[in-house]
């Protein structure tokens, strides 16, 4: 069992990270929020919620209320959101009901945004249940859904008042999905941590076979990677903007592809390959660094083939969240270990990148 700290200026709470968190949730809530509000909702998948919902209500003697999102990036819209708050008001919620999101990233995301604008703002537990929810998106209280122009648009910072992030359920995570979400923690080690580097270099078979130890080590790894730039810069003011390495060119992927044909961690991997490609041309990272990087992702991929025309991709990155006043910010790896931002990418580079990037992604890789 881990217990990593996320202390901002506006939210102080645990992620906690282990086995059998899941059959003991209930007092595990009690304790960070205190005697259970009249209404608990949870929001969840009706897959999840078919596999694991008679250990999610085992430790509960009233069972929460259920709500239902459908998988997939389709359904995480405003349109959703509406439902769902109206689903809330009909089953008596009110400004004390304590909402959790038991799910993907997808599911905390939107189960984040639910309770920021219920009544103003509600109190929530995340529960993330895939690998890519439990490293990043369960952790630092981004909230939002999608617009047809760009990926969360729409949303807001609001902090749950616990993570608990169960690594039992991971044993019913299809291959793909647990590939998929090792890509951002295999970013996570790009920008923060080389030692993570180094042990997804050297313990890829133990990761990818599941032992139990070596996904906690990543896990827990991961996360305090997050947190620890977290508790520095809340708002995505500076240093945070460092966790979107590979998630320009990934959000536009995801974009131009329509959500259909790639998961968010293998878009992230391919958007990685772009920064390591800019990179490199800068010589903020060697040749070699940049073949040991591109080394690692495939090693935990394959990441899927892609046929995209590279200006229908660049077009897609008009909507990235980070650029402010026309500037196109971009986030690069420094050496292996370190991240930063730049402001002055040009458009011939930002081609070259996607270029060579939708160059390798043609063909299934050997």
């Amino acid at each position: 069992m881990h217990t990593i700290r996320v202390d901002t200026p506006s939210a102080k709470y645990d992620v906690i990270t282990g086995s059998g968190l899941l059959g003991t949730l209930a007092p595990r809530i009690v304790r960070v929020a205190g005697k259970l509000p009249r209404r608990v909702f949870v929001l969840t998948s009706p897959e999840i919620w078919a596999l694991w919902g008679d250990v999610f209500l085992k430790s509960f003697s009233d069972p929460p209320i259920t709500l239902f999102l459908a998988p997939g990036e389709k359904h995480k819209t405003m349109q959703s959101v509406e439902k769902l708050l109206r689903q809330m008001i009909t089953a008596g919620g009110d400004r004390g009901s304590l909402l959790i999101a038991f799910g993907g990233g997808i599911v905390g995301d939107v189960g984040g945004f639910l309770a920021a604008i219920f009544m103003r703002g509600i109190r929530y537990v995340q529960v993330p249940t895939t690998f890519l929810a439990q490293v990043d998106s369960s952790v630092g209280g981004k909230t939002g859904v999608n617009l047809p122009e760009g990926k969360n648009l729409v949303g807001s910072f609001h902090h749950p008042v616990a993570v608990l992030a169960d690594i039992d359920v991971l044993g019913t995570l299809p291959d793909r999905e647990l590939r998929a979400g090792l890509m951002e923690s295999i970013k996570a080690g790009i920008i923060r941590d080389r030692s993570l580097v180094r042990f997804m270099e050297e313990n890829s078979d133990e990761v990818l076979d599941r032992d139990s130890r070596a996904l906690e080590k990543v896990i827990a790894a991961s996360i305090r990677m997050k947190a620890g730039v977290v508790n520095r810069d809340e708002r995505e003011n500076g240093l945070r903007m460092i966790l979107n390495l590979g998630h320009t060119v990934g959000h536009a992927i995801e974009q131009a592809t329509r959500y259909k044909v790639l998961l968010h961690g293998e878009a992230v991997g391919w958007g990685m390959i772009a920064s390591l490609y800019v990179a490199h041309r800068r010589k903020s990272i060697t040749g070699a660094q940049a073949a040991r990087l591109e080394n690692l992702i495939h090693l935990y991929g394959p990441l899927p083939t892609l046929k995209l025309r590279a200006p229908k991709l660049i077009a897609a990155t008009g909507g990235d969240k980070k650029n402010v006043d026309g500037v196109r910010r971009f986030v690069l790896p420094v050496g292996i270990g370190d991240a930063g931002v730049i402001e002055d990418l040009t458009s011939a580079e930002l081609h070259a990148a996607v270029s060579y990037m939708l160059s390798q992604a043609k063909e299934p890789r050997a």
